[in-house]
């Protein structure tokens, strides 16, 4: 059996600082990808409130909450406790509108993560405009019949007419129905929280 001898030439001068530098740079480059890729998994949703973040007034809440105030109103702000009177118009991303009202008694804790926390900043006579991430709206579990698609961006167009304590809220709905059944002859029915 015979060996057969390669002459090794000596690693001319510098070429291993270029090794080094070649790798380095194949790593930061392998890095940025994994970055990028991560940063667009979240696909349109997340390129899309990146983008909005950037506008002009628009403020994003620790929560990934964005809203722009169009005018600010006055006074506290309701809390989780409170029923707000609003008018709102609910759209997607594309524009399709999917539930607007005029005035509608909404209870602070009873909405989405993202539509409850914009309420809780806003003030009487305010006007917001609110951008919901998925996270903090539906996600993938809509509501039975809902015309919005899984993993959407809700936009919201609120005023903030008035609010009061559920309490008070509760007393003049039965307040209000007892006038009612006085009027029709029929027993008031009791209203629960």
């Amino acid at each position: 059996m015979s060996i057969t001898a390669v002459p090794l030439h000596p690693v001319a001068k510098g070429s291993l600082t270029r090794l080094w530098l070649g790798v380095a740079a194949l790593a930061l480059g392998a890095g940025g990808l994994v970055w990028a890729g991560e940063r667009s998994a979240g696909g349109p949703t997340s390129s899309f409130m990146a983008e909005n973040a950037e506008q002009d007034g628009v403020i994003t809440t620790k929560s990934g909450l964005q809203y722009k105030v169009v005018r600010e109103g006055t006074g506290a702000s309701p809390t989780t406790t409170d029923v707000a009177l609003i008018g709102y118009r609910g759209s997607l991303v594309d524009g399709t509108v999917f539930d607007q009202n005029e005035h509608a008694p909404i209870p602070v804790d009873a909405v989405v993560p993202g539509f409850s926390e914009a309420l809780q900043l806003m003030k009487k006579g305010g006007e917001y405009k609110l951008w919901i991430p998925p996270e903090l709206g539906y996600g993938d579990k809509l509501p039975a019949g809902a015309p919005i698609p899984p993993n959407a961006v809700l936009i919201f167009d609120v005023k903030l007419l008035d609010f009061q304590s559920r309490e008070a809220f509760m007393q003049q709905m039965r307040q209000l129905q007892a006038e009612q059944a006085q009027h029709t002859g029929a027993a008031p029915q009791t209203a629960t929280p």
